[in-house]
């Protein structure tokens, strides 16, 4: 289940290092190759909150199995096709496909917690933290090898094997699934079995037990999905990504198309009997809204520094992509550090308070660094990005598994990579942006202007939460 969970933010990373070997094997400026960014985060973006549904009506060993086949078809779609836009599509099933694994890991894991009586896991939170941030921040590095050895492909093709991988040991060690409909069923005729035990007057059905009358309120199936309010915000998020990705007055009808899409979405999931995204639950939870908020800045700051910067390093310093992997590597150890030395403790509030300041002064260093800035400025840069690439995902992790509902944990933590991913996607759009003409230096500290803006809301936000002091410490866990 971690290496099935390791599969977006491994592609998510190492594409970084490709895009500029892409685009001149397809003669596609910057603006162009950011869609292989952006396809990714746009089919992760609606597939993590449906998949995440389905695992919590189906389970996940099926979902999972589903998902890491087709990682493996979209590697080799990668690996053969002839064009941009076969290489974009390859990039949307890649998304599709590795939606599944951190929903189904969180359902586990909730499940596990429910059998055990653990309240908080954090051994299996911190693994899971750890995997991602790992093979995240170390994604340019190996991408880089990649594609010293192999050419920008190989970055598409080692997708196979590692669907292989997890295709067999998810057959042999993920638990068959019970579906919902017969787990309902035994659970409602325990009710029923309970109501007609006698109390202690002798009279059935009246020591306060629950009666049941009619038709049962538990269903034999499971929920249908959304489509009408899936489709609604994918065309949302087609809308914004294609206006923001070139922002120009011809397009005016995509911004109005966005919000004509985004109220109609409202409208429906506010109305809708199994919405897609439950809005009226998540009004009234407000500290999870506001841990959906801190992902999303926290993960724009992110991905913009990821791809801006190597993209930067490769053309504004002229370094190869290999050399810009091993450049980043200061980056890939700090985040590994932090993550694995702060994992077991909860301290949400201060994780986030650390991190968005660490944040800060990251950005101020990005607008110092020039095209002659030395060695020792570059791996600084690096080192300060690091630290809150180990630190903010974590505490947002922690914090949705105890502010979000147990029922329905999955879909909450697809929602939570969503958010994660529309932070990336606003990164995409902003290194088009600012790297219209190339990515330049100029453009460099337009970006890091960008990310100070974002890190100075996260911290604000974090410092004004008052409810991530109340998340519990964690019950001690036994071998």
């Amino acid at each position: 289940m971690v290496l099935g969970s390791v599969l977006n933010p491994v592609n998510s990373s190492m594409i970084a290092v490709a895009l500029v070997p892409v685009g001149a094997a397809f003669g596609a400026p910057p603006a162009e190759t950011a869609w292989l960014v952006s396809a990714l985060y746009l089919a992760t973006a609606v597939g993590q909150p449906v998949i995440g549904r389905l695992v919590d009506s189906y389970g996940p060993r099926r979902l999972y199995l589903i998902g890491t086949a087709v990682v493996g078809l979209a590697g080799l779609l990668g690996v053969l096709a002839p064009s941009l836009g076969l290489l974009v599509a390859a990039r949307v099933l890649l998304g599709l496909g590795t939606s599944a694994a951190y929903p189904a890991a969180m359902h586990l894991t909730r499940s596990k917690a429910e059998r055990t009586g653990r309240e908080s896991p954090t051994g299996v939170l911190t693994v899971l933290a750890v995997a991602s941030q790992t093979v995240a921040v170390i994604g340019p590095t190996l991408g880089g090898v990649l594609i010293g050895v192999g050419g920008w492909r190989a970055v598409f093709a080692v997708n196979v094997p590692l669907s292989l991988a997890c295709l067999v040991l998810g057959a042999i060690r993920l638990p068959a699934a019970v579906r919902r409909g017969r787990r309902d069923e035994r659970d409602l005729r325990d009710l029923r079995d309970l109501r007609d035990q006698p109390d202690l007057t002798g009279r059935p059905g009246t020591s306060g037990r629950p009666e049941i009358s009619g038709r049962p309120e538990i269903s034999n199936k499971p929920d249908r999905l959304d489509y009408g309010g899936i489709a609604l915000f994918a065309a949302m998020l087609l809308a914004l990504m294609l206006f923001l990705m070139k922002p120009r007055p011809a397009a005016w009808c995509l911004p109005v198309l966005a919000v004509a899409a985004a109220v109609a979405f409202a409208v429906r999931e506010s109305r809708a009997r199994n919405p897609f995204i439950d809005l009226r639950a998540l009004a009234g939870n407000r500290p999870l809204i506001a841990t959906y908020l801190r992902q999303l800045l926290g993960c724009t700051a992110t991905y913009a520094f990821l791809y801006g910067f190597t993209q930067w390093l490769e053309e504004g310093r002229g370094l190869t992509a290999a050399t810009t992997g091993l450049a980043m590597l200061p980056l890939s150890l700090t985040a590994l550090t932090v993550s694995a030395v702060t994992g077991r403790r909860p301290a949400v509030r201060g994780k986030l308070l650390a991190g968005a300041a660490v944040q800060l002064i990251a950005c101020v260093a990005l607008l110092a660094s020039e095209a002659r800035s030395g060695a020792g400025l570059l791996i600084a840069v690096g080192v300060l990005a690091g630290v809150p690439q180990g630190l903010i995902g974590l505490a947002n992790q922690t914090a949705l598994y105890h502010q979000a509902d147990p029922a329905a944990i999955a879909a909450a933590a697809g929602l939570l990579r969503t958010f994660m991913y529309l932070g990336a996607m606003a990164a995409s759009a902003a290194n088009a942006a600012f790297f219209a003409h190339g990515a330049t230096t100029g453009g460099l500290h337009h970006l890091a202007w960008f990310m100070l803006g974002g890190a100075a809301v996260l911290l604000l936000l974090a410092a004004a939460d008052r409810s991530l002091g109340r998340v519990p410490d964690p019950v001690p866990e036994r071998s």
